[in-house]
This record gives C-alpha cells, sequence and structure tokens, in this order.
C-alpha cells in the first residue's frame, strides 16, 4: 500500500509524502541502555519519503544485514514551510501528532560507527519509518506529557514519557529548522525511549500514544 499522510479519522491530509527528520538519543535512558553518551546538542539524521509506510499494514523486516531494531517515536506532521522558525511559527505549523517506528539494522550501524562511516544505509532504507495516521494537535494537547508504548507479543518493551525528552519538542524543531527547511508534508520524530529491541518476522505489536492512538499491527 502506498503511503499517504492520513488522520485517525479517516480523512486524507492535503499535503505531499516529504522527508522525515530525525534525532537521535533525545531520551538518556535510551543513550544510556546503547552505552551511548548523552549528546550535547541535537543529534539529526534525515529519511528519505519511501522510508515512510503506513503503520497499520505489515510492514517488512530486512533481514539481511543482521539485527534490525524497533524504536517507538512520537511523530509531528508539518504543514507549513519552517527555516529559522520560532515558537509561534512552530506552533502554527503542526498539523498532526502520531506514532511511528523508527527501524534501525543495528548490526549495521554499528559496523559503519566503528569505520567512521555514515549510516544512513541503518537508517534511512525503503520502509524504515511506518507511522500512524495522525491526530489534530488539538485533540494531542500538551505534546511534553504523551506516553509511548509499544507491545511487543503481549510484552511491553517500551513505556516513556515525552516530558523525559532532553530536547523538547518546539526547541527541537526550531533547531532543525535552522539546517533543514521543513517543508509542508514532513514529518518530524522526536526520539526514543528505553527499551529498544530487535524485531523478527511474525512478531505482533500493539503501538501506542498516549489514549489517542493505538495501532496493531505485524512485522513479516
Amino acid at each position: 500500500m502506498q503511503y499517504k499522510h492520513q488522520y485517525i479519522d479517516g480523512t486524507g491530509a492535503d499535503l505531499p509524502v516529504g522527508k522525515v527528520v530525525c534525532v537521535g538519543r533525545n531520551y538518556a535512558d535510551h543513550a544510556a541502555e546503547l552505552n551511548n553518551p548523552v549528546p550535547t546538542t541535537p543529534m539529526l539524521f534525515m529519511k528519505p519519503a519511501p522510508a515512510l509506510v503506513p503503520l497499520d499494514e505489515p510492514f517488512e523486516v530486512p533481514m539481511d544485514y543482521g539485527t534490525v531494531h524497533f524504536e517507538t517515536e512520537m511523530a509531528v506532521l508539518i504543514g507549513q514551510r519552517l527555516k529559522n522558525a520560532n515558537k509561534h511559527e512552530i506552533e502554527d505549523a503542526i498539523v498532526g501528532v502520531g506514532v511511528a517506528l523508527d527501524l534501525t539494522l543495528r548490526d549495521l550501524q554499528t559496523k559503519l560507527k566503528e569505520r567512521g562511516h555514515p549510516w544512513e544505509k541503518a537508517k534511512a532504507f525503503d520502509g524504515s519509518c511506518p507511522v500512524s495516521a495522525f491526530v489534530e494537535p488539538e485533540a494531542a494537547g500538551d505534546l511534553q506529557d504523551q506516553q509511548i508504548r509499544l507491545t511487543v507479543n503481549g510484552e511491553v518493551r517500551q513505556n516513556g514519557n515525552s516530558s523525559h525528552m532532553l530536547n523538547k519538542v518546539y526547541p527541537l524543531i526550531a533547531y532543525m529548522s535552522h539546517y533543514f527547511t521543513l517543508e509542508p508534508g514532513d514529518v518530524v520524530l522526536t526520539g526514543t525511549p528505553a527499551g529498544v529491541g530487535s524485531v523478527v518476522p511474525g512478531d505482533k505489536l500493539r503501538v501506542e500514544l498516549s489514549e489517542l492512538i493505538s495501532v496493531e499491527t505485524q512485522a513479516v
């Protein structure tokens, strides 16, 4: 199924499908579980549009490169162009809030990092960002008080709150907009709490954002 931005009520978001701008290590507990130092400034990377796939459809796990990890994140849909943006511009530009998986080829990423090579191949491959339908920002409420949960085969694996972000949503998007112009249809991923782990074909997942979004899906 070709990805299109959708709202949870079934209506389409009249926006092109753009890039995904992501932040690494935005929760201290996640950095600690991978024995990574906590960055002093946001660690940014991007996924191209073909990375986006619908979360409510079975998603492909590429097993030819070693271990694949799930990372559950709150996602923000951008509806207006942002460049060197301030808080008010960002608030006006957010047109949707959802939840996504940042799929990571962990073994490949480790090898690339050890060699000092870029690691886009481990993060930005096709289908690496299954994302839910979005809710209106007014329905979401406070973006810094959202519970991010992932259940795999009936076991809760991630359960963190966006209040623990090292870089809060508005300052994070402002920072991003100083380096990468955000266009309508772009998606921002805001980081993952602790509990990341491997996902294999056949796993059944429930991905949730507070009481707003709950999606059941399966890895294939």
